[in-house]
């Protein structure tokens, strides 16, 4: 049976970290992710069949308009809400990790947060691939010791080619990737 790549994505945690830590304001909707780029980006990394899952806060209401953009785009929209002390987005991912260690599939983290590290941890088993997607400067600390573990790390921007223009980002450039023509 052929195994199936689950794209978990925390989108709240995206579009804070690109709002607050790189644009310094809310991202108007043509510097956000294109998030069918990262669908087929996991579905050309791992070849095999990817799912999306796009975990959305409804607790204030559903926004229509962008759950039919994303199921046009091949995800499924998982609205969840709860009270304002629950981190509803977190839970269901946490709850989603966990449900998947019973299963042989590979997984995709979108996400910055390192209240997934105990939940993705158990996952690194050696029979599965597991790798988190996120701006590689913002991502949480604990993070790192994963990669050193086998986790693949791909860069949201760098990496999957996700957005239409740069982003205003300082990054540590590799020098394999070094190009001195972005800086002339």
């Amino acid at each position: 049976m052929e195994k199936t790549s689950y794209l978990l994505v925390d989108g709240e945690n995206i579009d804070a970290t690109l709002g607050n830590s790189i644009l310094g304001r809310r991202p108007h909707p043509d510097e956000r992710p294109r998030w069918d780029r990262l669908l087929a980006f996991t579905q050309e990394r791992w070849a095999q069949p990817a799912k999306g899952l796009f975990f959305l806060n409804a607790s204030s209401g559903l926004p229509m308009a962008f759950v039919q953009a994303l199921r046009a785009l091949g995800y499924v929209p998982v609205p969840l809400s709860g009270s304002a002390e629950d981190k509803v987005v977190d839970i269901a991912i946490q709850r989603t990790l966990e449900a998947l260690g019973d299963r042989d599939d590979d997984v995709m983290l979108v996400s910055h947060d390192g209240d997934f590290l105990e939940a993705i941890t158990p996952l690194m088993d050696g029979q599965r691939r597991v790798g988190l997607i996120a701006f590689e400067e913002f991502r949480n600390s604990g993070f790192h010791d994963l990669v050193r573990q086998g986790m693949e790390f791909f860069d949201l921007e760098h990496d999957t080619k996700a957005f239409n223009a740069p982003l205003p980002r300082l990054r540590i450039i590799p020098i394999e990737e070094f190009d001195p023509q972005q800086f002339l």
